[in-house]
């Protein structure tokens, strides 16, 4: 029986992966919908290969302009998730990948647990600020999660059949990014152009910039507490060139495994999809060098302060990773148009969450979407101010 998928976020890079490994595997599938906010011209040309039931196209003046192009095609168009679900989607699925970017997916993300069996989540965002909402919708309607970060599925493959009271110590690896031998005066003047340059990763800008911050790493830590539930002080990053260890785990009884893959986002998704059936993905064989020069080392917190937010992280949910994700997302940005200085991010972020207002609400919880939305949409405007003079 073909297995009944859907993808969130199709044309970005985490969804156009799932969409080559559906398609080389086509007589597996069967695709009920495909998502874009604005790129149309991609969802077309997925459509066209995948031919799914219903398309959603987020951004209202691209859904106007572009309906009669799907319709044409007998594909059904929706202009939210919320419309496909009323209309199309009736019964629960056995797949949904969520990989839209931002606190922009965290309403679908949440709006379709109840309609998949098993839900795959590429949104850090919605994980770091709404785990607790997304948690226990997923309990409600007893769908199964898969994390599907590199670190995350890794971490999430080394613990099956391992109690969590086991684990003694959790390593979460880092290239380092584009400027890992910099010294840290000639940060002063990077160039965006040179901070989206990500090593061994392709990947979107705002994501390769965090990389290039180390601030991914905090986000992922945070990420791993929030979905393993341990405690957040047995994390430790650690920089690792090469990329090819994802995570290792130091157990109590002494055992330490590790997992190491190439830096290929298709094993995390095809593994999410398939779990535990015997199929195959095509790969690289084991590269025995890399194995031999591993080249693992502690952080330097001086280059990478955003390492030093870990500190003041719970190990429960609040409204304070809010701040965290609404204020850098805002910085990033300004970098990129070049409104602020590399090292600027990290100075005016700890800045940010130093205020008395935002570090006092380590204490509070989200207990709705809008929560999380409205105070990310003040944040925005808090650091906005604070670099625009």
């Amino acid at each position: 029986m073909k297995k009944k998928i859907g993808i969130l976020g199709s044309t970005g890079s985490i969804g156009e992966n799932t969409v080559k490994i559906i398609q080389n595997n086509k007589k597996d599938f069967e695709v009920k919908f495909l998502s874009t906010n604005r790129n149309v011209k991609k969802l077309l040309k997925q459509s066209s290969i995948l031919k799914p039931k219903s398309v959603i196209i987020f951004d209202k003046g691209e859904f106007i302009k572009n309906k009669k192009k799907f319709t044409k095609k007998k594909i059904k168009v929706f202009n939210s998730f919320n419309e496909l679900k009323i209309n199309s989607l009736k019964k629960k699925i056995d797949y949904i990948m969520c990989s839209i970017t931002g606190l922009a997916g965290l309403d679908s993300t949440i709006n379709c647990i109840d309609k998949t069996k098993n839900i795959a989540i590429a949104n850090k965002e919605s994980i770091i600020c709404a785990w607790n909402l997304i948690e226990k919708k997923l309990i409600e309607n007893k769908t199964k999660f898969i994390p599907v970060d590199s670190e995350h599925f890794s971490i999430w493959s080394l613990l099956k059949n391992e109690s969590i009271d086991n684990v003694d110590k959790v390593f979460i690896t880092a290239s380092g990014g584009p400027f890992l031998n910099y010294k840290l005066n000639k940060l002063k003047n990077v160039k965006p152009k040179d901070a989206i340059k990500h090593p061994n990763w392709k990947m979107g800008k705002k994501i390769s910039i965090d990389s290039a911050t180390l601030i991914n790493k905090v986000f992922e830590v945070i990420e791993a507490q929030r979905i393993f539930k341990i405690d957040i002080n047995k994390f430790e990053i650690l920089i690792h060139p090469s990329s090819y260890i994802h995570s290792i785990i130091k157990f109590n009884n002494g055992q330490i495994k590790i997992l190491a893959h190439d830096t290929d986002m298709k094993i995390p998704i095809f593994n999410s999809i398939y779990q535990d059936k015997l199929k195959k993905i095509k790969t690289k064989n084991i590269n025995i060098n890399l194995l031999n020069n591993l080249k693992l080392t502690k952080i330097n917190s001086k280059k990478y302060p955003s390492t030093k937010i870990l500190n003041k992280i719970n190990n429960t949910n609040s409204l304070f990773e809010t701040v965290l994700i609404s204020s850098n997302d805002e910085l990033v940005e300004l970098y990129i148009k070049n409104k602020i200085k590399f090292l600027q991010i990290n100075k005016i972020l700890l800045k940010i969450l130093n205020t008395k207002k935002y570090s006092n609400l380590i204490m509070k919880k989200p207990k709705k979407i809008s929560d999380i939305i409205n105070l990310s949409k003040e944040v925005r405007l808090k650091t906005r101010k604070l670099c625009i003079k």
